[in-house]
């Protein structure tokens, strides 16, 4: 489309062709305004005079240098933010080092063998360092030159000798092992995808055979409602622990025919009494719940609902739903999956998905969506749809006490009971199914610290697992599919190999291909695939797209924690057996809750039964008890030694990269090292110092 008529710079145009005198436009302009002057420029003899409308408009030299000011100050002001956020981050790592007493504990065994790497290749980038001002990495000196090179040119002959006959050769081997694994899990990821697109084509959802109504069920008939266990195990959860009871309590359910046990690991004395007077307040108002709490805290979570289910009243119940201390179910949770099991006599476990109230709080959280979003969305579903087994989640699922007992029932011997007791459930023949519509509300970690604790027990947990019913899947009388399921699929791949071969391959031999050159890993292997399988895992969110980047590479950092962690439980280190509670903000405040239960699910229920229920819950002795507990220890943010060593590694590497001029692996090594130092400093997520 063309451009409109530009009468005024026309009339501009004509007013500066009267002129005849170069000097006496200068002079006009000049007396109109000194700081500028126009220019007459002359049309050669003979040119077209006539005004040509498509001719590109052209800026006289005061809008343009009005334009070129202006461009100038968004660069000066974009680089100022810069400088000023760098600072800020130079400064903020300076008091952490100076401040953090991380570095006054004593070393892991694995932090001893990344700090000697890091020493190698510090001592090999020096290596190559001089011989590279040397021009020796344009023309490598041989032996036969080393009468005219002397003594340094014949060590580093020597040096290439033995990297090209001995170093590189097993170090190519180990990375096309990495490769192959990578590209099976790649594949795996793949077919997950294409499992979910077809769920989604075909609208392939679980079927209930029955529907309870939005109607109060206290005018119903009761009989028509199984009697349902409600547990809620928790230890020291000051900050969340009246969300969830609150939440339980108002389930719309005949109250007869529920039972709420609040399962309190607390050795906080407050804690206690605090969950006590919340407890007392339901009662009051004719719930039927009941708070019990063990002399002997021995087995963490395990040992606390065996000896729930211990009790003798448990015999009156049929099902059991658990839910963990920061989860607030929706009022018609129970009204959603109960109907599941009618007429499915060899259903164990309706598992319902997860939704996080702090999902936008900070990048950390945004970056756990993203992969708990693909987990519930891809794998759960996928496999509750096509084998009718996925790994329970500890939370959130409602269980067939029967199917509990015929599995012999809540075991002590790992610190992933839910997978344990799922693995065991699906040995005896029973079914799972995953409800990918109905939501439980729940909050992610908001700190690094514990993130970090959580994946540990979450990644050294299934290796424990693993270990102990290897013999128990070979000799159980179930097919030798779902046999291969569970050896191949559910714990070599994506329990072993996938924390295995993501340290190991950019951790670990990406960094030293840079400094042994005659083993190399290819582009596609470097930036492409794992670009193509973050996007595959980032399909789930789509509103996550901009944090695609981020996302890879802290997928990349965290593969020091897990790799840690499944190591740990495999060989059975110290700490694999340590359950340390994931610390609560207790962000999912009650008006977030209203909120976003009315936003991901639909309440059955109106909204003053829930603000009749939150009206007296006591908030003020609450925060009073806060106040009188943070007057003791101050939290601050840590320094974590193992990502900043691997931070230094990687980044010694892109310098060696980029003596080299290889292109994608300096930018990766370079990225890759800056987040890892961004996480080591602690820089992302809350920030309490």
């Amino acid at each position: 489309m063309s451009r409109p008529t530009n009468y005024e710079f026309q009339e501009w145009w004509n007013q500066q062709r009267r002129h005849s005198d170069f000097f006496s436009s200068a002079s006009t302009a000049s007396s109109e305004n000194p700081a500028f002057f126009a220019v007459e420029i002359r049309s050669p003899p003979g040119a077209d005079r006539t005004f040509d409308k498509d001719r590109p408009r052209v800026r006289n030299a005061r809008q343009l240098s009005f334009v070129f000011l202006l461009k100038f100050q968004q660069i000066f002001h974009s680089l100022s933010h810069l400088a000023a956020g760098f600072i800020c981050i130079i400064r903020t790592a300076n008091r952490r080092i100076v401040n953090s007493p991380s570095f006054r504990r004593s070393e892991s065994r694995f932090y001893r063998i990344i700090k000697i790497f890091l020493i190698i290749v510090v001592v090999l980038l020096i290596f190559e360092l001089v011989a590279y001002f040397k021009g020796w990495h344009f023309s490598p000196p041989s032996f036969h030159k080393s009468e005219v090179l002397g003594l340094p040119g014949l060590v580093y002959a020597s040096w290439l000798r033995v990297r090209a006959d001995y170093l590189a050769p097993p170090l190519q081997s180990m990375a096309n092992v990495c490769i192959v694994l990578f590209l099976v899990q790649s594949v795996d990821r793949a077919i997950l995808m294409l499992g979910c697109i077809w769920i989604k084509l075909r609208r392939i959802k679980p079927m209930a055979v029955m529907k309870y109504s939005s109607e109060d069920p206290e005018n119903q008939n009761v009989e028509n409602y199984p009697m349902v266990l409600v547990q809620i195990p928790m230890c020291n959860e000051r900050e969340v622990y009246q969300h969830s009871i609150g939440a339980v309590c108002v389930q719309d359910w005949p109250k007869e025919r529920m039972l709420v046990q609040i399962l309190d690991d607390s050795d906080d004395l407050d804690v206690q009494l605090l969950i006590k007077a919340e407890v007392h307040k339901w009662q009051q108002k004719g719930v039927r719940i009941v708070y019990r709490h063990r002399l002997i805290r021995t087995g963490y979570k395990a040992g606390n609902l065996k000896s729930a289910m211990s009790c003798d009243y448990v015999k009156e119940y049929e099902f059991v739903a658990i839910f963990d201390a920061d989860f607030q179910p929706a009022p018609d949770f129970l009204k959603k999956t109960i109907p599941y099991f009618k007429g499915n006599d060899d259903l164990a476990l309706v598992q319902a998905r997860w939704a996080f109230v702090n999902k936008d709080e900070n990048l950390l959280t945004r970056l756990q969506n993203i992969n708990l979003t693909f987990h519930f969305e891809i794998e759960q579903q996928v496999n509750g749809v096509f084998i009718n087994f996925f790994g329970f989640n500890g939370t959130a699922g409602v269980w067939r006490i029967k199917a509990l007992e015929e599995c012999g029932g809540w075991l002590e011997r790992t610190t992933v009971e839910d997978m344990d007791i799922a693995v065991r459930a699906h040995l005896c023949g029973w079914k799972f199914i995953f409800l990918n519509d109905v939501k439980c509300l729940c909050e992610l970690p908001e700190s690094y610290e514990a993130y970090k604790k959580q994946q540990h027990r979450w990644h050294s947990g299934p290796m424990q697992l693993f270990r102990m019913c290897f013999l128990d899947i070979i000799r159980a009388k179930v097919s030798w599919a779902k046999k291969a399921n569970l050896i191949f699929l559910f714990f070599i791949l994506r329990k072993l190999i996938l924390p295995f071969y993501s340290f190991t391959l950019f951790c670990i031999i990406l960094p030293l291909t840079m400094f042994l050159p005659e083993a190399h890993l290819p582009a596609w292997v470097v930036c492409y695939v794992p670009g193509l399988m973050s996007v595959l895992n980032i399909l789930p969110a789509p509103r996550s797209f901009p944090f695609i980047v981020p996302y890879l590479l802290f997928e990349n950092t965290m593969s020091v924690t897990k790799f840690n962690a499944m190591i740990s439980g495999l060989f059975r280190f110290k700490g694999s057996y340590e359950w340390i509670v994931t610390k609560k903000s207790g962000r999912s405040s009650e008006a977030d809750l209203i909120t976003l239960s009315g936003r991901e699910s639909e309440p059955l229920v109106e909204n003053n039964i829930i603000q009749r229920s939150s009206s007296d819950s006591g908030l003020g002795e609450l925060n009073k008890s806060k106040l009188s507990k943070k007057s003791g220890k101050i939290r601050r943010n840590r320094l974590y030694r193992k990502e900043l060593a691997l931070a230094f590694i990687l980044l010694t590497a892109s310098v060696r990269s980029l003596l080299s001029a290889q292109g994608i692996h300096f930018y990766f090594l370079l990225f890759q090292g800056i987040t890892f130092l961004v996480v080591g400093l602690d820089l992302i997520g809350e920030q309490v110092s």
